[in-house]
């Protein structure tokens, strides 16, 4: 990383963190909107988004009980946690990252989401990882929980939230990330072959499920090396001054 300019590293994360948390909080309206509609309260949305805080659990709890009412709370409770188990993947890849401490791991359980480990491991440089695991973590989570209330007081007169794109926002921005890392043979098969799974098993599998299955899969391939090594291996971070604190 001789090349790097840890400052200028810094300063992307910053610039990334900020956009994606911008971004990714415009899709809590949906979120606030869709909840209310599906029979929550105003209150008990906002709670779910204090508490749960990942964007598709949420969206599974709220999808199974809009279709089948409080009866169908045991099977929305199911399949947010099945779709929250990638959150313990993250969990042990950012660890480095993170650093030593119970009262900094318990903090960044919290903040520990899809967006938030894929600004940080675009970084090259321990710093700039730190920037943005936790720049973009607290900001989605600040900003996901005001759009959240918003969305939720607001959703008679938003109307359907689909009808502004913000149905896709978070997905395009996850998209953005994962984007440039898509620079050799098995990243990109990994990718879509784990899409191509999740597409064909969603009509036939309960919610959570299909994305499970798809990272299994992209795990195999990533674990057996299916399609071999081909180009450098990305800048891991140095993670001995990063267990000793922030850098």
């Amino acid at each position: 990383m001789d090349d790097v300019d840890p400052e200028a590293d810094a300063r992307a994360a910053w610039r990334e963190a900020l956009g994606v948390a911008a971004a990714t909080s415009a899709y809590g309206v949906s979120f606030g909107a869709l909840a209310v509609a599906s029979g929550l309260d105003v209150w008990q949305t906002c709670v779910l988004s204090l508490l749960m805080f990942t964007g598709g659990s949420q969206f599974a709890f709220v999808g199974v009980v809009a279709a089948g009412g409080v009866a169908a709370a045991p099977s929305a409770i199911a399949s947010a946690a099945l779709l929250g188990v990638r959150n313990v993947a993250y969990g042990m890849r950012m660890s480095p990252v993170i650093g030593r401490g119970f009262a900094r791991r318990l903090a960044a359980a919290q903040f520990t989401i899809d967006e938030s480990t894929a600004v940080s491991l675009a970084r090259r440089t321990p710093r700039a990882r730190t920037i943005g695991f936790w720049v973009t973590g607290i900001g989605i989570y600040l900003g996901w929980n005001l759009s959240t209330l918003a969305g939720a007081l607001l959703g008679d007169v938003l109307g359907d939230p689909r009808a502004y794109g913000l149905d896709a926002a978070a997905a395009a921005a996850f998209l953005a990330l994962l984007w440039p890392r898509l620079r050799a043979r098995q990243p990109i098969a990994v990718g879509v072959l784990a899409a191509v799974v999740a597409t064909i098993l969603t009509p036939a599998l309960m919610p959570g499920l299909p994305v499970l299955v798809a990272a299994i899969v992209a795990v195999v391939v990533g674990w057996t090396n299916w399609l071999g090594r081909d180009g450098a291996a990305p800048d891991e971070p140095e993670d001995v001054p990063e267990r000793e604190g922030l850098p």
